[in-house]
């Protein structure tokens, strides 16, 4: 079931999903190590997205001796971002400075420079596909008058 968000906000502000936990005398203790299925569990993202965004570099997996890839709370919130961007139509290209932002220490992947810089260049975008569509309905709205005068045109 997928749900739909109405801001970045309430993604990034979701309470992660929480997977299984090492156990220490009863209590549930999390140890800051995770594999690829714990985090894919704690982020709603596949196994696939995540080796996916590790080939173009936005995650960067820690191996352990035997070969399986190592998570932190780290990766977590970064995954995060990365999902919450995509999801309001960001490309995968496009979340690289708010993932830059966050491993330099920020608390928030769009308080740098060059994430604003992204931003502003999406409202651009966005704002030009407005105008496109306003267009379009213009024209439809023009061609339903001429073609039914009498037809109320909606809007």
């Amino acid at each position: 079931m997928t749900r739909s968000y109405s801001s970045l906000y309430e993604i990034r502000n979701e309470p992660a999903r929480r997977g299984p936990t090492s156990l220490d005398a009863g209590v549930n203790v999390y140890r800051g190590d995770m594999r690829i299925g714990e985090l894919a569990e704690r982020t709603g993202a596949s196994t696939r997205s995540l080796r996916y965004y590790e080939q173009h570099g936005l995650l960067q997996a820690r191996r352990d001796p035997n070969g399986y890839r190592q998570y932190t709370e780290e990766d977590v919130k970064l995954v995060t971002e990365i999902r919450a961007l995509l999801a309001v139509g960001f490309s995968l290209e496009d979340t690289r400075p708010f993932v830059d932002c966050l491993r330099r220490g920020h608390s928030t992947g769009g308080s740098c420079a060059e994430s604003v810089e992204v931003y502003q260049r999406k409202l651009d975008e966005i704002d030009a596909e407005i105008r496109v569509l306003l267009g379009r309905r213009a024209e439809v709205a023009a061609q339903l008058a001429q073609s039914c005068p009498g037809c109320f045109v909606r809007g």
